[in-house]
């Protein structure tokens, strides 16, 4: 078991040399996160689908549209799916929950969230292998 451990620190202490060193300033950069959010009841009757438009998803499009305005998102509909995709600038996991959470489509489409590294930051870990390989 030691053996095992000590196996498994000795690779992770060799990578260690992929982690970029980049400094930033004070203020913490925001991450981007790419949201999926698709499926959705489908309609059992005319009526049925106006009160689930009214009151789920045309709250939820004036919600994205306001966070587009304000510079937390940007994204849109595939055309002809029922799925929405947008990218999220947050500085945490959390506060892209709660974003998620806040929207009354949340409950009702399957959410698939993807943590973004900016081209920087692959930048800094490319450069450091292309220097390690030397």
């Amino acid at each position: 078991m030691f053996r095992s451990l000590f196996i498994v620190m000795a690779v992770l202490c060799s990578f260690s040399f992929l982690s970029p060193q980049v400094s930033y300033s004070q203020e913490a950069r925001p991450m981007k996160y790419l949201v999926k959010g698709t499926g959705g009841p489908a309609s059992a009757s005319p009526a049925e689908m106006n009160t689930f438009l009214k009151n789920v998803v045309l709250p939820s499009f004036d919600q994205l549209i306001e966070l587009e305005k304000e510079g937390k998102i940007t994204g849109g509909l595939p055309v002809g799916d029922r799925a929405l995709v947008f990218i999220i600038e947050a500085s945490s996991n959390e506060e892209v929950d709660k974003l998620l959470r806040s929207l009354p489509l949340w409950g009702v489409l399957e959410w698939k969230v993807v943590p973004l590294q900016t081209f920087e930051g692959r930048a800094a870990i490319e450069s450091k292998l292309v220097e390690a390989a030397k």
